[in-house]
């Protein structure tokens, strides 16, 4: 989809109009950045009359041309950030659902744009950040409060008895789909499969927590954005994905999202949760932050190479695949 395109402009206009039930204009388009998987318009909107009457700051978030495996659509996407929303969690405020194909080829939804940065090579430079970081484990906390009795969410499907076996099975999956022969990602699988722990509880898991993918404002959590991974499992797979380090981006010895330290987001974690966190557990599902992201990425890479997605984005993340994998086997060398 091109926004600039005359045809698709003028149809999301006379959608918005009937949304607000105005005349409206819309200013300022540019698509965002880090789109590989969704595609993400940001745009100014000015309604002229009825109760909508003002200014917004509005963002377009509707699939790329194509998937990765276990990415949630976006009328899924939409409900797990009005669910979300309504727990306490700090999220884009969602706007309005589009499942009508005939609008932009594709359903969307629209949002709240909010103000700040989430690019890890700016949020991970310089000092620590542990105000921040407490927000972020009081909001990981509140979403894990979320349980999987939630009607809104039946599109999640059952929740697994042991979703590290689930996520085993899913990865290897995963990895024979693309006909991927990564001796290393295998090796940490079956590392992943004879240590995996029994969980203590199943909840909602955001299953991509980390710098990146938090807005921020200064010092201040403006909101947790892309939510299209989320699903049930264990709490802990999300506090061992951001304490990845792969996900530090400049701040390695910060490690909690290269932001500040594993003390301050645990206590703070346990402090809202009412639940410890065991350091042990932490390391296995640090592990599988390693294995899943090696695997999205040669997901992402096979994408490009299939001629499905021509793409330099999806074809440079295929790079990282090395650095992953030397990680993985320095982890589990001892196990």
């Amino acid at each position: 989809m091109e926004l600039s395109d005359a045809d698709q402009l003028s149809r999301l206009i006379a959608y918005v109009e009937g949304l607000v039930q105005s005349s409206v204009s819309l200013s300022d388009l540019k698509k965002l950045s880090g789109g590989a998987i969704q595609e993400n318009w940001a745009f100014d909107v000015h309604v002229q009359m009825g109760k909508w009457a003002g200014d917004y700051q509005w963002v377009l978030r509707q699939d790329a041309a194509s998937q990765v495996a276990a990415s949630q659509g976006r009328a899924e996407e939409y409900k797990l950030l009005k669910v979300a929303k309504d727990a306490g969690v700090q999220v884009p405020t969602p706007i309005s659902l589009c499942e009508d194909n005939a609008v932009l080829g594709r359903p969307f939804f629209l949002m709240q744009r909010l103000q700040g940065t989430a690019a890890g090579h700016v949020l991970t430079k310089g000092d620590a950040k542990p105000k921040l970081v407490r927000t972020l484990a009081q909001n990981l906390a509140r979403i894990h409060s979320i349980g999987h009795e939630r009607q809104e969410l039946s599109f999640l499907g059952e929740a697994p008895s042991n979703p590290a076996l689930n996520s085993v099975t899913q990865y290897r999956s995963y990895l024979d789909a693309i006909n991927a022969e990564q001796p290393a990602i295998e090796f940490g699988l079956a590392w992943l499969q004879r240590n995996a722990p029994e969980p203590s509880r199943v909840t909602l898991c955001h299953r991509d927590y980390r710098t990146g993918n938090l807005m921020v404002d200064g010092d201040n959590l403006s909101g947790i954005l892309d939510w299209e991974f989320s699903g049930w499992g264990d709490p802990m797979e999300d506090v061992g994905w951001i304490c990845a380090k792969c996900w530090r981006f400049r701040g390695q010895g910060k490690e909690v999202g290269g932001l500040g330290s594993r003390q301050n987001f645990y206590q703070a974690y346990e402090q809202e949760s009412g639940y410890s966190i065991d350091p042990n557990e932490i390391k296995y599902w640090e592990v599988m932050a390693h294995v899943r992201w090696a695997t999205i990425a040669c997901q992402q890479a096979a994408r490009h190479t299939s001629g499905k997605e021509l793409s330099l984005e999806l074809a440079l993340t295929g790079y990282v695949v090395p650095e992953l994998e030397y990680e993985i086997l320095q982890m589990t060398k001892e196990g």
